[in-house]
């Protein structure tokens, strides 16, 4: 479904990621993982158009998409969650959600507003608030949903629950796990390795701009020097 393949990105005179390759199957979970300023958002930012390619070729749906303008990227069936969330503060809940409405994948049963809503209950009672005056862990529940409202192909989430309190991470997971079993194919980024392990199939660790490893999840619980190595403080 997705390929990224050997892809070299700059900031100004600066590269920042160097050859990264990495796939995503239909259906499947993967995380991209590794310290801070490794260049993990740089990837996400490449592969949506945020940032420009400068070297490679970004696949997705066999269509290359690298190149194009985000917004095509994103109507090509790729939601993104961004870091921060980032979910439009002047809008209600209602309008974030249906500022994006799209069916995008064809679905026979897709996202729409109520969906959203049952799948995200605590956003119910919150419709008519506009998105600045939500909890984080309520934003991130909208920004989820919003991405979900383009019926996505593959949902892309980066710091999936960075900042959460401890039972809306828990949520976010339980509500990933749901997402994973109904076929969605999801790349996720978060610093809560435990958690990815249980959820994802397979894992891409990024060091200085660099895939230093991948595989799959018995593979990373069972190399404890992976975590020492690429991803301790």
């Amino acid at each position: 479904m997705l390929e990224v393949r050997k892809i070299d990105t700059f900031y100004a005179g600066s590269q920042a990621l160097f050859g990264v390759t990495l796939s995503i199957e239909q259906g499947q979970v993967a995380t991209l993982i590794g310290r801070n300023g490794m260049g993990k958002t740089t990837t996400v930012n490449s592969i949506m158009g945020i940032i420009p390619v400068r070297k490679g070729e970004i696949w997705f749906n066999h269509q290359r998409i690298n190149g194009l303008p985000s917004f095509k990227i994103a109507t090509a069936g790729i939601g993104l969650v961004p870091e921060g969330r980032q979910v439009f503060p002047s809008l209600s809940v209602r309008e974030n959600l249906i500022a994006t409405a799209a069916n995008i994948a064809g679905s026979d049963d897709p996202w729409i507003l109520e969906k959203v809503l049952e799948f995200f209950p605590g956003l119910k009672q919150r419709l008519d608030n506009p998105g600045s005056q939500l909890s984080g862990g309520e934003q991130q529940m909208l920004a989820i949903g919003r991405a979900l409202m383009i019926n996505p192909r593959l949902l892309i989430l980066d710091e999936a629950t960075e900042g959460l309190a401890p039972l809306v991470r828990e949520e976010i997971w339980s509500r990933l796990g749901n997402l994973k079993d109904e076929g969605q194919s999801i790349l996720v980024i978060d610093k809560n390795l435990e958690a990815l392990i249980q959820l994802a199939d397979h894992h891409y660790i990024i060091e200085k701009g660099r895939i230093v490893w991948n595989g799959g999840s018995d593979q990373l619980r069972a190399d404890p020097s992976l975590k020492t190595r690429y991803l301790g403080v």
